[in-house]
């Protein structure tokens, strides 16, 4: 059967710089063994599947693999199937947004601009929080091969993707990284993580450079990470690093992995919005 089938780089305006989703658009009467093939196929760190949806105000349902296995939510897929869906004009918009369903409850998108113009916005799941004991993080810092900042405490987050969160002392230290990801993969299984997301300030510029690692999704460096980054924005609104109830600022991710995502994260209250700009890259049709 033919089905429609994108791929959108998220976090980019400018095609193969952003991090890719592979999207099939007509995913009814897949089954799951054949949703988890797929994405083992792709090998992205991301394939979603667009299914009709089963809540009232959602436009669409979407389900989210990993070369490994299914989550309940994640960023980059997000923002880059909503580009794909209204590009593909499965959907319109509605109070200037989209509704997607998926396995943590309906995830709100805001849109502006159009074409090449346009941005999305992802409101954040609500989140937890919880400090590492001491002993995960000397095992980080071992996985890692460096030390992270103390404080703040390094932590996992929960936005329906599950990250252990931690910050370095700058952006060189970061981009220098090389984890042990048969350690990591290990670490992440037994807490129930998705991944880690490591973040560096420049104190000069005010930079953030992030980089996030899930190989026990089958991913050892996800180039530009959406949730990874929204927890990072929590994990620095609760350290007290972002001051104040309203506040922006962009984050760049991928160079490591010669890519040039930029994310912009902002806050009003107690919403987080994790948005940027979307590019489809292939327009195909899938025969499954």
């Amino acid at each position: 059967m033919q089905r429609r089938y994108r791929v959108v780089d998220a976090f980019s305006a400018t095609p193969l710089m952003g991090n890719p989703v592979a999207i099939v658009l007509d995913a009814e009467g897949l089954s799951d063994g054949q949703m988890a093939s797929i994405a083992r196929w792709t090998n992205l760190s991301e394939t979603t599947f667009v299914l009709p949806a089963t809540t009232p105000g959602a436009d669409y349902r979407l389900r989210i693999f990993t070369p490994e296995r299914e989550l309940p939510f994640a960023g980059h897929p997000t923002i880059g199937t909503a580009h794909a869906v209204l590009e593909a004009g499965l959907v319109e918009l509605s109070n200037g947004g989209v509704t997607q369903e998926c396995g943590v409850g309906l995830v709100n998108i805001a849109v502006t601009g159009s074409g090449s113009e346009r941005r999305l916005a992802l409101t954040l799941p609500p989140a937890t929080m919880v400090p590492l004991d001491e002993g995960d993080v000397i095992e980080l810092e071992a996985i890692l091969g460096h030390p992270v900042s103390r404080p703040p405490a390094p932590a996992v987050i929960d936005v329906g993707a599950v990250w252990a969160v931690a910050q370095v002392e700058n952006v060189d230290a970061l981009l220098a990284l090389t984890p042990d990801y048969a350690r990591s993969a290990a670490f992440e299984r037994r807490k129930g993580l998705t991944g880690l997301s490591l973040f560096a300030v420049d104190p000069a510029t005010g930079r953030v450079e992030t980089r996030s690692f899930a190989p026990s999704c089958g991913v050892d460096e996800d180039p530009v990470c959406g949730s990874g980054n929204g927890c990072v924005a929590v994990f620095r609104a609760r350290s007290g690093q972002l001051a104040g109830a309203s506040w922006a600022y962009t984050a760049e991710q991928g160079r490591n992995v010669g890519r040039a995502g930029l994310i912009e994260l902002s806050a009003s209250g107690d919403v987080i919005r994790v948005g940027g700009a979307c590019v489809t890259t292939l327009i195909g049709v899938l025969e499954v």
